[in-house]
């Protein structure tokens, strides 16, 4: 991809809810002017003004139009740009023709998507186009799935350095979250369900922790849908509602690191709810919860400042070989799904703009194109925190 590029970083989707935040961040961490260069962009000049207006951002940063309905325009777009930060969802219905025209053009590209059969498609679409041209691909790189992905990425690290090798069976575990989902989130998720309905052969996909890994298909997984207690951490552990992604995506991460993790990797997601009587009572309360599917709130709404503030989680990682074990942990301040997701998602495309040696072209996932480079800029600037505990 040329330097020569107007732009550094397009933030396509400025004027919605999480583009918003995005923005802010931006600003607030990299300026105007400095080492990154970026733009807002959106359907409509006038939103792009008041929004830039609103939210206190210079002048002097950029306005770009463009559609996700009109080709022209989005191609233009990414020919503008050396990375595209896409918040444009449910990318089902809006992103296809953006991953498009960035595998063409060879214009790096970052989004928030948790959808896993749009996601095969665009890998099946577009992939070899994208190795050609150049392009860096990465989906997933809020919420779901940096966290968990570069969770399971640091921990095998950590393994290497403390056991002398990657561990086979890894859990990931919630061990406290504050955060609300927005009106984007369940568009994506209702979205989801909806295709599924039309097309039966989704729910495979769905359902196959391997379908991102390029046709592999590793030893049987825990399915982690029905509450268990497990004694090795002393405690009832629920279904999480993100592990449908963030398996796919972490078997894809080992399958792109050329199977680092193993070809036997065993890796599952759930909640820690605590021991005893209560822990169970929890547990069971969360896997029986159907309000995501019921929730009325619409794309553009999300939790208020406030609750941004006041939200966090904490994530621990467990990985055992052998009767050898390691275990590290993944922190964030704020809020997951908004205030820290676009965090995340910001720094994500700083790594892919300082760092074109980091992967080749391609669709790609957090932790096997940007790495360790990216731990160490969520630490140093998103609130994030990557220790090992034991």
């Amino acid at each position: 991809m040329s330097e020569s590029r107007e732009f550094g970083i397009i933030v396509y989707g400025a004027t919605g809810y999480t583009g918003r935040l995005v923005c802010e961040y931006l600003n607030e961490q990299y300026g105007v002017g400095g080492e990154i260069s970026w733009a807002m962009a959106g359907r409509s000049q006038e939103k792009l003004e008041q929004v830039r207006d609103e939210m206190g951002v210079p002048e002097a940063v950029p306005l770009v139009v463009a559609d996700a309905a009109d080709k022209a325009s989005v191609d233009a777009m990414v020919g503008r740009a050396q990375v595209i930060i896409t918040t444009v969802g449910p990318y089902q219905l809006y992103g296809s023709d953006l991953v498009r025209a960035c595998a063409v053009a060879g214009t790096d590209y970052v989004d928030l998507c948790g959808e896993p059969a749009w996601m095969a498609e665009m890998i099946e679409a577009h992939g070899d186009t994208a190795k050609q041209s150049g392009a860096r691909i990465v989906f997933s790189c809020g919420f779901d799935s940096i966290p968990f992905d570069l969770g399971v990425y640091f921990l095998q690290h950590t393994a290497k350095d403390k056991l002398g090798g990657p561990v086979s069976r890894v859990k990931g575990r919630v061990r406290a979250m504050q955060g609300t989902f927005s009106g984007g989130t369940l568009a994506s998720f209702k979205a989801t369900m909806a295709a599924a309905a039309e097309n039966p052969e989704l729910v495979s996909v769905l359902m196959n922790p391997f379908a991102l890994s390029d046709g592999f298909q590793g030893p049987e997984q825990p399915h982690g849908m029905a509450p268990v207690f497990e004694e090795d951490l002393d405690s009832w552990s629920a279904p999480f509602i993100m592990a449908t992604i963030n398996t796919k995506n972490i078997h894809r991460s080992n399958k792109l690191l050329g199977h680092a993790y193993g070809e036997g990797f065993v890796y599952d997601e759930m909640m820690l709810t605590g021991p005893g009587e209560q822990g169970e009572a929890v547990a069971k309360a969360v896997a029986e919860d159907k309000s995501m599917a019921d929730n009325p709130i619409k794309p553009g709404e999300g939790p208020s400042k406030e609750e941004r503030e006041n939200g966090f989680y904490d994530v621990l990682f467990v990985g055992s070989n052998n009767g050898d074990s390691v275990s590290v942990s993944v922190k964030g301040d704020k809020d997951p799904g908004y205030g820290s997701t676009s965090k995340m998602i910001a720094e994500s495309a700083v790594v892919l703009l300082l760092h074109p040696e980091l992967a080749g072209g391609g669709i790609w996932t957090p932790g096997a194109a940007l790495g360790m480079p990216l731990v160490e800029r969520l630490e140093a600037n998103a609130g994030l925190s990557f220790a090992v505990e034991s």
